[in-house]
């Protein structure tokens, strides 16, 4: 099998696409940003000069500036970005139809069946590369291998605007050699066990005892296993099919910490019907539901439940958070809270579940689910805020995170 996937990656994208709009911003140090005076004072993308000055996305505000006093901020523009996103897709899809999205900036290409048109895949990403930076002013960084994992890798390896061939024939010396936590899947708990067996490099994960990774990591043990050996078969999906998202959160800071239950109730109650409005528009029921609370010191802890019934009703999740809230935080002794994600997680295809009894929460949560999507017609005629419950914190007080963003990663 020759390296016929790409794994293309527009570099800095949310502080390129400013640049890509103002040209005066060309060269400069800049970094995007939520608004300080709502408290989401955290760098979001960042420039390539500002990258070199110590600048990370993650940053708050203050420590980006200690570190490039020049710094400067731009509040996010997301209506610009997922323009520009579309734009990528656009040139990506004119060369093969096999395009699968990792988000705004990120996706696969399978360009096996384009050589005879584009050429070679080395000759596809070449002319990507060129085009993305001549005509939407993006540069992008690609790997070329024949895996999706060492594909990834592979644009990771030389950034900005850069291409790098992981082949069979090199991929132990280039792979090899980095950072077990580099490989795709793998985060800080993984990351962590690997390290205390002595796992430290891709290397050392491909050439490790499978039944060891197994006892602990379970079958993604042995999958990333396999993964560092460069066995992954897994095709690169079609830009067209439909793909059912995993889990579908809301979560919001709030501009003032919440001290008491009914506070949270209410922003849990806003985050509910927003988390069941997307399901149902993905037609998606749910198994299952997660609550995550930050508290005003940034500590966060998180709970989650099974339900009876899969549902969709924004009724349904608030009332399956609240027992959640009641065990992760009580009212005048735990720190006050500062933000708050409702997750709605297990989720079926709406109609896939059939129930075996009839139970009367099935019937009360059919209803509910009913009601609402009677609600859904109306919003989508009028606007989402012309119709609210009675107990719901005023919206103009919640500035909802990216998680309500229509183009969050699923």
């Amino acid at each position: 099998m020759k390296e016929n996937i790409l794994h293309c990656d527009a570099n800095n994208f949310y502080a390129s696409v400013e640049m890509a709009k103002d040209s005066s911003l060309m060269g400069k140090n800049l970094a995007v940003c939520g608004d300080p005076q709502k408290r989401h004072g955290i760098i979001l993308a960042k420039s390539e000069g500002a990258k070199k000055l110590g600048v990370k996305t993650g940053q708050t505000i203050r420590e980006a500036l200690q570190l490039c006093p020049d710094l400067i901020l731009i509040p996010p523009d997301f209506p610009s970005y997922l323009k520009y996103s579309k734009a990528l897709y656009s040139l990506y899809t004119s060369y093969t139809d096999r395009v699968e999205s990792f988000g705004l900036d990120e996706c696969w290409l399978d360009v096996s069946g384009s050589h005879k048109l584009f050429g070679s895949s080395e000759h596809i990403a070449e002319e990507l590369r060129h085009r993305a930076k001549e005509e939407l002013g993006i540069t992008i960084s690609i790997g070329i291998s024949f895996t999706k994992v060492f594909a990834k890798l592979g644009s990771d390896l030389k950034k900005p605007d850069a291409q790098t061939l992981i082949s069979r024939e090199n991929y132990k010396t280039l792979a090899w050699r980095l950072p077990v936590e580099d490989i795709l899947m793998v985060g800080d708990s993984a990351t962590a066990f690997f390290k205390s067996v002595g796992i430290r490099t891709i290397g050392d994960l491909a050439q490790a005892n499978e039944s060891l990774l197994v006892s602990k990591l379970g079958k993604t043990g042995a999958t990333l296993r396999a993964w560092a050996n460069g066995e992954d078969d897994s095709p690169v999906k079609f830009y067209y099919e439909t793909r059912q998202p995993e889990s579908i959160g809301n979560g919001t800071t709030a501009e003032k910490d919440l001290t008491t239950r009914e506070e949270c109730v209410q922003l849990i109650t806003s985050l509910s019907e927003r988390v069941a409005t997307r399901l149902r528009k993905h037609n998606c029921s749910a198994g299952g539901v997660h609550l995550l609370i930050k508290s005003n010191a940034l500590t966060t802890r998180g709970k989650q439940t099974r339900l009876l019934m899969p549902t969709a009703s924004a009724t349904d999740l608030k009332t399956a958070a609240l027992p959640l809230l009641d065990e992760l935080w009580k009212e005048g002794t735990s720190l006050p809270i500062r933000a708050i994600t409702v997750t709605a997680i297990y989720l079926i295809e709406s109609g896939e579940y059939i129930p075996t009894t009839l139970f009367e929460e099935g019937e009360l949560s059919q209803k509910h689910t009913r009601l609402e999507k009677s609600i859904d017609v109306i919003r989508d005629k009028y606007g989402y805020d012309i119709i609210k419950r009675g107990n719901v914190i005023k919206e103009k007080d919640v500035d909802f995170d990216e998680d309500s963003k229509p183009f969050k990663r699923q």
